[in-house]
């Protein structure tokens, strides 16, 4: 599936008997070798009574993360296609949390992302006091928790990013990698956004990035509370009230298929 071509592999792992190696992640990620995706989604049962699902992510290096936005929509829409329920909103369980998954007539999907979280310590961001910046390795940038660690830049040219990401995700300032957004403000209502994730590089869109940015930009006084996202992948809509923020966006179905791990090469 893909959500503005950030591409995942779904696997439907319910009755709980799929368990896949770091390795074997890496493995199904490459993309010429294996599956191909950014990131690999597990719908799995839920262990709280307050949630329909579960919702696991790994990136394609294999490593757990807490948050996707995009994968967010494709695993509502998985789970209807599947018919494992009809519901709307799902609620689902996260590593950081419920997540609200609101499915559209029109098959789009808004999600509830839940509140931002600005302290250093739960970013994790290693500085000594919250700001609305901070100077890290030279560059001016933002930083915020969805569930996973983000930072963000203003610029008015995002066309050469490759080496400023790989300065700001090797930094010591943060101690479990982070996100790296690049936005260019085209109006209070819309901007331009590239993103370099941890353990999966530049992805065509990233729906926790794009909430991230907004809200920084909001903060910044640039950007109003409703704001169209542009990425490579395509367009996205986040609104963020001051306490929670949505991401609304499709997510389609590219195809259906089986892989045998142990033909893949080691």
């Amino acid at each position: 599936m893909h959500g503005l071509g950030n591409d995942f592999a779904v696997i439907d792992n319910i009755d709980g008997d799929v368990s896949l190696s770091t390795d074997e992640i890496r493995k199904l990620s490459d993309r010429r070798f294996g599956i191909g995706f950014d990131q690999l989604l597990m719908v799995e049962s839920a262990s709280s009574k307050d949630a329909d699902f579960r919702y696991v992510i790994f990136n394609a290096d294999g490593s757990e993360v807490n948050q996707c936005g995009n994968g967010a929509r494709c695993f509502a829409l998985y789970i209807q296609k599947k018919n494992l329920s009809y519901k709307s909103p799902l609620y689902v369980e996260t590593n950081a949390g419920i997540m609200v998954l609101t499915v559209n007539s029109d098959d789009s999907v808004r999600v509830e992302m839940g509140e931002p979280n600005f302290l250093p310590s739960k970013i994790p961001l290693n500085v000594n006091a919250e700001n609305s910046e901070y100077m890290i390795e030279g560059f001016k940038i933002g930083s915020l928790s969805i569930g996973n660690p983000h930072a963000i830049l203003v610029l008015d040219d995002i066309t050469d990013i490759e080496s400023t990401a790989s300065t700001i995700q090797s930094s010591s300032y943060f101690p479990e990698g982070v996100n790296v957004g690049f936005m260019k403000v085209l109006s209070k209502d819309e901007i331009q956004l590239r993103v370099v994730e941890r353990g999966a590089g530049e992805t065509l869109a990233c729906g926790s990035g794009a909430c991230a940015a907004v809200i920084h930009g909001i903060r910044l006084g640039k950007l109003n509370s409703k704001v169209k996202v542009l990425l490579k992948g395509g367009t996205a809509m986040v609104e963020y009230d001051g306490e929670k923020v949505y991401l609304s966006g499709p997510g389609e179905f590219v195809y259906e298929g089986t892989i045998n791990l142990r033909s893949a090469p080691s």
